[in-house]
């Protein structure tokens, strides 16, 4: 099986990713997934929607699972396969904003508890990171705001949205003054950059 990363948005595929798609006889991935990616998909190739994702370890050894972003950042990389990167919006975060990857530290609250994840970034924050955060569509950057006012009040928060898209948008606020997100596809990075 291939795990191909789509990447975080249209045109953010590598060739690596194109020729595997480009010789795939069935793929598997969201409704999301496949639009990104459909120019590359053959004609003949049977290409399914995924509603299990419990049971993708199931899927016949010449699959093409497609994971939107970089499989092994929050995707699908955890399936056993050969994996095959896409550009993640972790990469396009630290490049619009002119951020060495190096000083940053991830947090994922996609799909976990928000909590947590408000916990971990206060962490990294003082271990003197950048925490680029991936959020989901329910993650509340102003509770996340509130949470480190006390500590880290001017601390820049940048709401950053359907990256690679045609409307793509950052907004850089403080924990002050968060910036809203006006989409679901989001991520922050918080710190001092």
């Amino acid at each position: 099986m291939k795990i191909v990363g789509t990447g975080c948005g249209p045109g953010m595929l590598t060739r690596e990713a194109i020729l595997a798609i480009r010789g795939a006889e069935k793929i598997y991935g969201s409704e999301r997934a496949i639009a990104m990616v459909k120019e590359y998909i053959r004609s003949d190739c049977r290409v399914e929607e995924i509603r299990d994702y419990k049971n993708l370890g199931s899927l016949p050894r010449d699959s093409v699972v497609l994971s939107t972003g970089d499989p092994m950042l929050a995707g699908l990389g955890n399936l056993s396969g050969d994996v095959i990167p896409g550009i993640s919006s972790l990469q396009v975060t630290a490049a619009r904003l002119g951020v060495p990857l190096a000083r940053i530290s991830v947090v994922l609250a996609h799909g976990r508890d928000h909590g947590t994840a408000c916990a971990e970034t206060m962490k990294e924050l003082l271990r003197g990171k950048i925490v680029f955060l991936l959020a989901d569509p329910g993650f509340e950057v102003t509770g996340l705001a509130e949470s480190l006012v006390h500590g880290y009040r001017d601390t820049k928060i940048a709401v950053c949205e359907d990256l690679g898209y045609p409307d793509e948008q950052i907004r850089i606020g403080s924990c002050r003054e968060p910036p809203i997100p006006g989409s679901i596809l989001f991520s922050l990075l918080i710190g001092d950059f």
